[in-house]
């Protein structure tokens, strides 16, 4: 089932996501529906709290695109946790669904490694390195209240503003469903 990706402004994407107890069948379904989401949105990547739900889970799939030396990624990470981030960092556009056609400069580390659960609950410890440590670490940040917004230089986001109210007042068209806060 498609679900409605929640737009920036809602507090659920500014919220640090609870840990996940137990593998369950409502926790396949959400995955699943995650999934389609995600791909009919045009994402490579998608947090919980996008779909409005505050717990430690993303989904990343860069299999999708045709990347040059790099392998693509398709995995869903259950409470998550990065425990390395390299010194090198590497400056690239990034956008996000929940934030529609609004891209901007993020600077973030070339390599982490994080543990994680994968979807049958079995704990892995794992480097990535180039786009796919990129968005992984974009979808980490949403697990933990964390925009791309909130980590653009201060006078681009100035610049955004605009744009920003604008989403957050549902006074745009996105070509996917959203949710937008009643506040």
């Amino acid at each position: 089932m498609i679900l409605p990706i929640v737009a920036y402004g809602d507090i659920v994407l500014k919220t640090v996501g609870k840990p996940i107890q137990q593998n369950s069948e409502e926790l396949s379904q959400l995955i699943e529906n995650m999934w389609e989401t995600m791909y009919n949105a045009k994402g490579v990547g998608l947090a919980a709290p996008q779909i409005g739900q505050s717990i430690k889970l993303f989904l990343v799939d860069t299999e999708q695109l045709e990347l040059e030396n790099e392998q693509g990624l398709k995995r869903a990470f259950i409470n998550a946790e990065i425990i390395n981030f390299s010194t090198a960092e590497t400056i690239h556009e990034e956008g996000c669904l929940s934030i529609p056609d609004i891209n901007a400069e993020v600077q973030r580390p070339e390599t982490i490694t994080i543990r994680y659960l994968d979807e049958d609950f079995n704990e892995h410890t794992e480097e990535f390195t180039g786009f796919a440590a990129r968005v992984i670490q974009h979808e980490y940040d949403h697990i933990q209240g964390i925009l791309f917004t909130d980590k653009i230089n201060p006078l681009k986001k100035r610049l955004l503003k605009k744009k920003l109210d604008k989403i957050a007042k549902a006074k745009i068209n996105p070509s996917y469903k959203m949710a937008f806060s009643k506040v």
